[in-house]
C-alpha cells in the first residue's frame, strides 16, 4: 500500500515497487482512502505512509496498519524531527526516510523546481563497529525504553547504559537517541 497525498510521489513510488516485483499494490491520498481499501488487498506486507497527509497523521495510520495484520511499514517525511522519528519507531515503522520530495505536491512545485529530491544521507561507517551489546541497547532504545528500563532489561546499571550510549554516540557520529536507532536501522545492524 501506498499512501502519499502528491499524485506524483504517490505513482512515482507505486511504480518503483511494480519494477521491484510488487504484485498488487493498493494507492490512497489520505488516512480516509487508505483505511477504506486497507482490508481490500490480499497481500499486507509493506506500506509506505507519508508522515503528514491532508487529514492526519501517517504515523497513526501505521498503527492502524499493523493492528489489520500489515506487517511491514516505511514513513516518508519533509521534517527531520527525532520527536517523529522516535513517535514512527515506537509505532512500528521499520524505516523513516527523510526526502524534501514527501513534502512536494508535484515536480512543478516551486521549491522543486531545478532540484531532484533526494532522502538525506546519514554516515552509517561506524555502525559497522557496534558491539552486540551495543546493539542491544540500541534495540532497546528504539522501542522506546529508558536507560533504567534498558539496564533492568539486560542486568546492567542505568550508568553502565549510559557508559554504552556514549560509546555509540563516538561510533555513530550522533548524540540523539532516535538519530542513533534511524543510523543504525538504515545500516542494517538494528531491526
Amino acid at each position: 500500500m501506498v499512501v502519499v497525498a502528491s499524485p506524483f510521489v504517490r505513482e512515482t513510488l507505486a511504480r518503483t515497487l511494480r519494477s521491484l516485483g510488487a504484485a498488487e499494490i493498493v494507492e490512497a491520498t489520505s488516512l480516509a482512502e487508505a483505511r477504506a481499501r486497507a482490508g481490500s488487498t490480499r497481500s499486507r506486507d509493506l506500506c509506505v505512509v507519508e508522515g503528514g497527509l491532508p487529514d492526519g497523521s501517517g504515523i497513526a495510520l501505521v498503527r492502524e496498519l499493523r493492528a489489520l495484520g500489515w506487517t511491514r511499514a516505511v514513513v516518508l517525511s519533509s521534517a527531520e524531527d527525532p520527536y517523529t522519528v522516535r513517535a514512527a519507531l515506537a509505532g512500528g515503522v521499520r524505516a523513516f526516510l527523510v526526502s524534501a520530495a514527501a513534502g512536494h505536491p508535484s515536480p512543478a512545485h516551486p521549491a522543486a523546481v531545478g532540484t531532484t529530491p533526494r532522502p538525506r544521507t546519514v554516515r552509517l561507517a561506524g555502525a559497522d563497529g557496534l558491539s552486540g551489546r551495543e546493539v542491544e541497547v540500541l534495540q532497546l532504545v528504539g522501542d522506546g525504553q529508558s536507560n533504567k528500563e534498558i539496564g533492568a532489561a539486560l542486568g546492567l546499571s542505568a550508568l553502565t547504559v549510559k557508559s554504552h550510549l556514549a560509546r555509540i554516540a563516538r561510533k555513530l557520529g550522533t548524540g540523539d537517541r532516535a538519530e542513533m536507532v534511524v543510523v543504525a536501522m538504515r545500516a542494517g545492524v538494528v531491526v
